[in-house]
């Protein structure tokens, strides 16, 4: 019936449209067909191969494997894979094909190209290698916001003073309103803290907080670390990207500390993510997008670097939309008291002592400016409990040589002085020195981080007399 051109021609036809290579001989090996998807995949052409034995195939080269004969041999169906000559490697199946006597007559080969197979196969892997990142991330942002939860039952803004109070206010003021914050105030005073409480009452307290100390990475690898990289975009990139810290924190919060230390040129692109509220990682052309509350946070004086050329103007504005400032301790005196109970508890409880202030000793402490804030009496309080025998009660003469108090500090405090005397004893001498120097309220104020109505209120309280001409605003 092979012979019969109109069936053929069917047949022909049909094979044609295959996707698997159709290999066809007779019971001796002699090839008879050959369709177009087996010249495809082998690269051979029909005339090379129909009309010749399989055996001479094999001798020519044409052939590195051949299945034919082994299904001749056997009369049975045998699978196999091979690399054929022309490097494809295939999956083999020859089926023999029985007359009425049950002997052999046709063997029909079907060769599949395990190429198409092994790329699916390829890309499955790297996408299960992408999903497997992507859960290793997805497991990293929840053990930080489990990591965060803890941490912020440890570390909770303490003080009763009026400026801690319009503190908190302000939070909850701007928790929820996903506005860009930039927290300003000391080194020590509590940025992070102010921080985590943003964060805490946002709507967005059950995604990522991602936390960057802009001033503690290398400004050449800043960028790699804030906006990510392609696969080779560098020399020692990892050859398979590396996502940044901003997509880390998609969906969530980013607090960028230290911001007053960003290198010029990175401000630009941050001013971008900002701006397009998308990112484009180093070496790539597509932006992603994203979706990142930003918080920033700096010791120094931003409007300042805005005049002297050090920060972008545009960029200042876009994160002051809503500025927090924390005042330093020495001048919300009232939480030191606060701060010293809940501290000196916690490190009690963690080395197992039992350590207390004498009365005269918690004077000098409360007196000490603290010049590294809130940070400088929870180390020093740690360091105390530690040195200080179990059950130790701090005199004053100890408390001042911890703190390396001066002179006149110690000589003030055995005078017996009330401390609430000495408190406004200090006070007076921190505003009057503030208003001999700037001249006006608005300037003290402006100075001091604090209102100006303030300013006028303490100064009446304390005996400081304001001229006419240092009360104005300008």
């Amino acid at each position: 019936m092979y012979d019969e051109k109109t069936e053929f021609f069917d047949f022909e036809k049909i094979a044609d449209i295959l996707y698997d290579g159709i290999y066809i001989s007779d019971k001796h090996g002699k090839t008879l067909f050959v369709n177009k998807a087996y010249e495809r995949i082998t690269g051979l052409k029909k005339e090379q191969v129909v009309g010749k034995y399989v055996h001479d195939l094999i001798a020519s080269g044409l052939f590195n494997y051949a299945v034919t004969p082994d299904v001749i041999k056997e009369k049975k169906q045998i699978n196999a894979t091979a690399t054929i000559h022309n490097g494809v490697k295939v999956l083999i199946t020859g089926t023999p094909l029985f007359n009425d006597k049950g002997e052999v007559e046709i063997i029909v080969v079907n060769n599949r190209d395990l190429s198409d197979l092994l790329k699916i196969e390829n890309e499955l892997k790297k996408s299960k290698e992408k999903m497997k990142i992507v859960e290793e991330i997805e497991e990293k942002n929840v053990q930080e916001i489990e990591h965060l939860r803890k941490k912020n039952l440890e570390k909770k803004i303490i003080g009763e003073s009026e400026e801690i109070k319009h503190i908190i206010q302000m939070i909850h003021q701007v928790a929820r309103l996903d506005v860009n914050v930039l927290i300003t105030g000391e080194t020590g005073v509590g940025k992070e803290v102010v921080a985590n409480e943003i964060y805490m009452n946002s709507s967005r307290h059950d995604k990522p907080f991602i936390k960057v100390n802009c001033a503690a990475i290398p400004s050449t690898l800043l960028e790699a670390e804030l906006f990510g990289y392609e696969k080779g975009a560098f020399t020692g990139a990892s050859n398979k990207g590396k996502l940044g810290l901003f997509e880390l924190a998609h969906k969530g919060t980013i607090l960028l500390d230290e911001i007053a230390d960003m290198p010029i040129d990175l401000q630009v692109k941050l001013l971008r993510v900002i701006q397009q509220k998308e990112v484009t990682r180093i070496g790539g052309t597509k932006p992603v997008e994203l979706d990142v509350r930003i918080i920033a946070a700096t010791n120094g004086d931003l409007k300042d670097l805005v005049s002297k050329g050090l920060f972008r103007e545009d960029l200042y504005y876009r994160l002051h939309v809503f500025p927090i400032h924390i005042p330093p301790l020495r001048l919300r005196t009232s939480d030191i008291q606060k701060l010293t109970d809940y501290f000196l508890t916690s490190y009690n409880h963690k080395y197992g002592k039992d350590i207390t202030f004498e009365q005269e000793a918690l004077i000098v402490w409360s007196c000490y400016s603290w010049p590294g804030n809130i940070r400088e009496l929870q180390n020093v309080l740690e360091r105390t409990v530690i040195i200080s025998a179990p059950s130790e009660v701090l005199t004053s003469h100890k408390v001042r040589k911890l703190l390396n108090l001066e002179t006149d500090s110690e000589d003030s405090v055995d005078s017996g002085e009330s401390y609430k005397k000495m408190m406004e004893s200090y006070e007076r001498k921190v505003l009057q020195h503030a208003i001999d120097r700037y001249g006006t309220t608005r300037k003290v104020a402006e100075h001091l981080k604090i209102n100006q109505s303030t300013v006028v209120k303490k100064a009446k309280k304390l005996g400081i007399k304001l001229t006419a001409a240092k009360n104005l605003s300008n």
